[in-house]
Order: C-alpha cells, then structure tokens, then sequence
C-alpha cells in the first residue's frame, strides 16, 4: 500500500511540475501567460524545417568528349535533385591539358575540376603537394554515399598518402579486340587462342580475300597512334609485359626493359612489314583507324575497350550489311599464360582547388552535391539521361534508345563525369541485346581473373612527376623506330640508357625506396 501511495505522489508532483514548466515558458516568451501561448513554437519549428534553403552555386570545369557543348536537359534536372545552380566549364579533349595548365598559372581553376587522365594527374601531383588543393579524406566520413567508394581505388589516388580526389570508375580491364567474325567463319578459323594464332588471323584477312570481293584491299589491322589504348599495350600484355612496371631481381623495373616488350615490338614490324596492319599506324589518328575499320578494309580493332563493338558495328552495317562482330581477348603468350593489363580502376579524378574553395563550409557543401550524385538517381540522370527519352528500364538495366546522336549530344559530357561505378553508385548496368557486346561483357569480367595490376600506381616518385611525360616520350619514339624497322634492339637499348640517363635511374631508385 505505501508503494503504491508514494507512486501517486511521484505522479501528482510530475505533472504539476510539467504545468509550471508550461506557464514558465508562456511567461518567458512575453505572451498574457495563458497556455496558449506555448503552441506557435512548434509551429514556428515546423514551418522554419520548410523554408527551402537556397541552391547551392557550383562551377565546374571538365573535358568535353563530343563535337558540341550539350543543351541543359540534363542539367536542370541534376539541378532539380541536387538543389543547385550548376556552371558548367566545357573544354574540347583535345585541347583541355592546355586550358588546365592556363587555368592553373592564372589561379582561375574553378571550385570542381576534373583533370583529363591519368597523366594530367601525375603532373599536378606537385601542386597537390604543395598544398594547392584541398585534402577531403577527413570529411568523407560525414557524406554516407561517398562513403562508398572503393577503398582500394581511392588509395591509387592518394598522393603522400593522402586522399585529395573522388574518382570516375572504370572496369579494371576492358581492353581486347573486336573482329569481323563473319570473314573468320568463312576462312575457317576460330578466334585465336595464342600470340602465334592472332598473327595468322591478321594474315588471313590480308592475303585470302575474306570481304569475297576478288581484290587484295583488305588487311588485318587497323590501329592508331597511341602505345597504350591502341593494339600494342594490349598485345603486350598477351606477350607477358609487365604494367607498366614489374619485378626483376628483386627490384622494380620499368616494362620496356623486359625481353617480352622486345617480343612484341617484333610482333608489330612483322605485322607492319608484311603488310598485315596499316603501314603508317604511327600517324594514324583513332578517328582514322576506327573509319579504316569501319568501311570494311580491316578485320580486326584492338585496343583500350570491347564496348566499343556497339558504335563499330552501327557504322559497320551501313557499309557492309552482313557483316557480324564479336569480341575477345583470352589470348594466351607464347608460354601458354593468359594476362591482361588493368587500370588502377580510374581514368579520371576531381579536385578542390582552394584558390576556388575558400572554407572548410564552402567544401563540404562541394562534397554534398557528390555525395547526391552517388545515389542511384542522380547517377542514372547524368550517365543514362531521362528515363523514357534516352533510355527505358528492360529487365533491371538500362536500354539506351536509337537514336544515338541524341545521346551524344545531351547525355554523354555529363556522363564522362559520373564518380565511383554501378557496385558504389548504384546506377543501372547496360542492357544489350548485340550477341558480340554481350560477350564483351563476360570478358571484362574474365579479364580481371587474370589481370595484371600496375605496381607503381600508389606510389610516388618526384622525378617521375616532373619528368615522367617527357622521358617515356623517349620509349615511345623508340618504339615507333623500331617496329618501323629504322633502328634495330642494340639502338632500343641505347634509347632505354638515354631514358635511365636524363632521369630514369632516378626514378626507378625513387620507385623501389617507395614500397
């Protein structure tokens, strides 16, 4: 009975001192001191939560893949989710290493900026060091989309071990070769299992008249002038080049100093001087080889990516109707061991100049746009545009409509600057329906079992930053020399001592006291 008295008690005391508290706080706020006066500041909470707060203002400098600057379709409806008002700073490819550096000298960088590549990168690292950008790894943590990138891919960003970039995410290994498999079935011959079947291929669709048209006017290859997304680094890799850097005596060493490098610059002069691929590849721009391969002179495009079958074979048909493509890139070297070469998961990042970005608030504000980015439909605007005009959902992935200039022209800029990948942003996945694309897919995949990391990708060197560019520029002449058949091995190891030389040895010395 005395529990039960001294908990009515308790009661009586705590609401009589709720009711104090009530009119205590009417008294406070001014009013007559009725109760009353205590409902409008909820109220007030209430509506003050449903002031919309004012866009955030963002510029944003980034390379421009595609012949014209997009309308804002895309861009009032990012506006639109992400509650800002965007500047969009578009700049041709081709010429956007140039602007950055102006941009850069003149402190005009603006508050987001997307470098081009990978060597955009290494060349600005001693800017990042000098502190000239904002380091973000310490805020990622509030922002939980952003929270989901890659670990091990935002580590091959970081820069002294700090992490100052979000990246855009690419498959690890993508690279292969797109083939007329129309004119292998007709000659008989499978897709090659070997360095040795590959060179037969090319042989084939020059001298045994697969297009059936009575005339020797096609030939094997087509490829460009580019060492690394064009044929030689992905036939490289086959050959058993390391990438871009392996192990030798228990140090690193650069790839051009492995006999297998040797291999495959002897695969393309024969191939070249046999007639097997276009004689000047050196000179030939990507835009080039692509119509050589296009309008139906050339059985086989390899190179940095087997998606691109899709646009390959849109212009192929209009040339030549009954023409089939399809992909592959299991080609095992010469002792029978497959490989492929893989990027560090990246082929461009963003920074925060703090030139542009003058508070920590400032920053975070940046950051929140990302992390918006990262959810699944913000990411699908900007990589796949509207859903019902660019693309329709079938079977939980996205189907881009036919008409692909209109993809080109207002999906693709701001599809080149979507961060992280479908597994982090959770962006749908392609739907194909073209047989060799498809296949393109499942090989990406096999291609990482058997991929090949770079081993210098997290690390620094200072030589390689300031000189890295202008020494590899020694190889890459080296090996155009050789492969035309203009200096022999004796004068590609002379070139490789010029490029250990003016700097090289440093770098490799760098490189190793980095692990």
């Amino acid at each position: 009975m005395k529990n039960k008295s001294f908990t009515l008690l308790l009661t009586t005391i705590l609401t009589l001192s709720l009711v104090l508290a009530g009119c205590g706080s009417g008294n406070n706020g001014g009013g007559n001191g009725s109760a009353a006066t205590t409902d409008p500041a909820p109220s007030n909470v209430e509506n003050q939560a449903e002031v919309p707060q004012e866009p955030t203002e963002i510029t944003i400098m980034l390379p421009l893949n595609t012949s014209e600057t997009p309308p804002d379709t895309i861009k009032t409806e990012l506006e639109k989710l992400t509650n800002t008002k965007l500047t969009y700073q578009f700049f041709p490819a081709d010429t956007y290493e140039e602007k950055l550096n102006t941009a850069f000298a003149t402190g005009s960088l603006p508050q987001v900026t997307y470098l081009k590549n990978q060597t955009t990168f290494i060349q600005m690292k001693e800017a990042i060091k000098d502190g000239q950008f904002w380091e973000i790894e310490p805020y990622l943590g509030e922002f939980p989309n952003l929270s989901k990138m890659k670990p091990e891919i935002l580590n091959n960003t970081k820069v002294d071990g700090k992490l100052y970039s979000l990246y855009i995410g690419r498959p690890l290994a993508r690279q292969g070769m797109i083939y007329r498999k129309d004119w292998a079935d007709k000659l008989g011959i499978s897709a090659p299992a070997n360095v040795d079947e590959l060179f037969e291929m090319a042989k084939a669709f020059t001298e045994q008249d697969p297009d059936g048209n009575g005339q020797k006017d096609t030939t094997g290859l087509a490829d460009r002038n580019e060492l690394v997304y064009g044929a030689f680094k992905t036939v490289s890799a086959w050959f058993g080049t390391p990438n871009n850097w392996g192990e030798k005596d228990g140090s690193l060493q650069p790839e051009f100093t492995f006999p297998q490098y040797v291999d495959t610059m002897e695969f393309f002069k024969n191939l070249r001087s046999n007639g097997y691929m276009n004689q000047d590849f050196a000179a030939t721009s990507k835009t080039d080889a692509v119509n050589m391969f296009t309008s139906g002179k050339a059985g086989m495009y390899i190179g940095g990516s087997m998606q691109d079958i899709d646009s390959l074979n849109k212009d192929l048909i209009k040339n030549a109707p009954d023409a089939v493509l399809d992909t592959h890139s299991m080609v095992a070297g010469k002792d029978g061991v497959f490989a492929q070469w893989m990027i560090p998961g990246y082929n461009n990042i963003v920074l925060f100049p703090k030139s542009a970005v003058k508070s920590e608030e400032e920053l975070k504000k940046l950051l929140a746009f990302f992390d918006k980015m990262m959810t699944p439909e913000v990411a699908n605007l900007m990589y796949w545009g509207i859903e019902g005009t660019h693309y329709t959902v079938e079977d939980g992935k996205a189907k881009v409509t036919d008409d692909k200039e209109l993809i080109e022209r207002e999906v693709k800029p701001f599809k080149d600057s979507v961060i992280g990948e479908s597994e982090t942003n959770g962006m749908y996945e392609s739907y194909n329906t073209l047989p060799g694309r498809v296949h393109a897919e499942e090989l990406i995949k096999e291609n990482v079992k058997v991929g090949v990391p770079d081993p210098t990708a997290a690390l620094d060197s200072q030589t390689y930053t300031s000189k890295g560019v202008e020494l590899q520029q020694i190889i890459t002449d080296a090996t155009y020399q050789y492969i035309y058949g203009q200096i022999d091995q004796a004068g590609f190891e002379k070139a490789v001592e010029q490029w250990k030389s003016r700097g090289g040895d440093k770098i490799i010395e760098e490189y190793n006291a980095a692990r």
